[in-house]
């Protein structure tokens, strides 16, 4: 029963109706949670990094060692298959020009194909380790990240000619584009970001990220210019203001991070994270971002396309067997083998 004054218990009832307020509108939010709706059975032989999601031919591009198998993300089936690389690492599509680029990162080459027929078009040297790859809408430009030779390099999307090469001084890992001439990059060994202007290959000036070790996958926010680094040696996503050129803060993560995405649609940034979980940040300040949710996914999930249409998230995993006794020199790291048929599609939704 409530003591004192009408006014005070008027103020009190309503304090009361609002902290009820307050845990009605986080009800909704707890029930449109992340969670994974379906694992898919997609096999195939070989180990994987970047996974591609194609907006309008809605498949998914895997990198699989000497090729990119192309899955159809409702059925798991492989539909098609991009070969002839060695050390498949990332992809890329140039829709205006009608191809697609993927890195092969032991030769050092990028390759173009036809985004209907898969055919391979184009066989291009960037340089010894070519990673990540993006394509920048502004300058139409592709751009490999070369992480050994610490350099990114421009290529034409309509020919697969390519442009010039910038020394970054540092080994870039992954990058995203702003839509106005300039790209970020990731500077792996160097915990910062290289903003880099697309169209005259110059770096336009490069910010550093406390706190940040072996920083992976990027994703963008161009409506309130963010940056999201996912850090593997430090476990955290650093969140940078790349207008300003500077970092905001960080949020903890799970270990082994090798892929982040942003959804423009619900403002959740993601980072992929091998342990088996995927960190979903938001942000509840212009400076201010925490973890939201950690959802349960796939040990060696790490890395991961997004679906802003559909707000599906789409993760790559597989089981392995006990780590070998002794290094070989196929083998030099000790890596467990992946289990025969274990490659796994994992789909995650928001609120299903």
């Amino acid at each position: 029963m409530f003591r004192g004054s009408a006014s005070l218990r008027v103020a009190r009832v309503l304090s009361l109706i609002a902290v009820l307020t307050v845990v009605a509108d986080a009800a909704p939010a707890g029930a449109q949670a992340w969670r994974v709706t379906r694992t898919v059975p997609v096999g195939g032989d070989g180990g994987w990094d970047y996974v591609a999601f194609d907006s309008v031919g809605h498949r998914l591009f895997i990198a699989r060692g000497d090729r990119v198998d192309v899955v159809d993300p409702e059925s798991g089936k492989i539909v098609g298959s991009i070969p002839g690389l060695q050390g498949a690492h990332g992809v890329a599509f140039a829709y205006d020009a009608g191809h697609g680029f993927a890195t092969s990162g032991k030769d050092g080459t990028v390759l173009m194909f036809d985004l209907a027929t898969l055919k391979v078009l184009a066989r291009t040297a960037a340089a010894p380790d070519a990673d990540g790859i993006i394509y920048d809408p502004f300058t139409k430009r592709i751009f490999s990240m070369n992480g050994d030779s610490r350099s990114t390099t421009a290529f034409d999307p309509v020919t697969g000619a390519k442009i010039g090469t910038l020394d970054l001084g540092a080994g870039p890992e992954f990058a995203a584009s702003s839509n106005d001439g300039m790209i970020y990059v990731n500077l792996a060994d160097e915990g910062a970001i290289a903003q880099v202007d697309a169209q005259s290959l110059r770096i336009a000036r490069t910010w550093n990220l406390p706190g940040c070790n072996e920083s992976t996958g990027m994703a963008i926010d161009r409506v309130h210019h963010r940056l999201f680094t996912g850090c593997r040696g430090t476990k955290v996503m650093a969140i940078s203001n790349y207008a300003t050129g500077q970092m905001l803060t960080t949020v903890p993560i799970g270990a082994g991070v090798d892929g982040n995405a942003y959804d423009p649609g619900t403002g959740e940034a993601f980072s992929s994270n091998g342990d088996g979980t995927l960190t979903v940040a938001r942000q509840d300040s212009p400076g201010s971002y925490f973890v939201a949710q950690t959802v349960k996914t796939m040990p060696s999930a790490r890395t991961m396309a997004l679906d802003p249409v559909t707000h599906t998230i789409y993760l790559i995993g597989a089981k392995f067997g006990p780590v070998p006794a002794t290094s070989t020199e196929d083998n030099p790291r000790r890596r467990p083998p992946m289990l025969p048929g274990s490659f796994t599609l994992l789909v995650v939704h928001r609120g299903l």
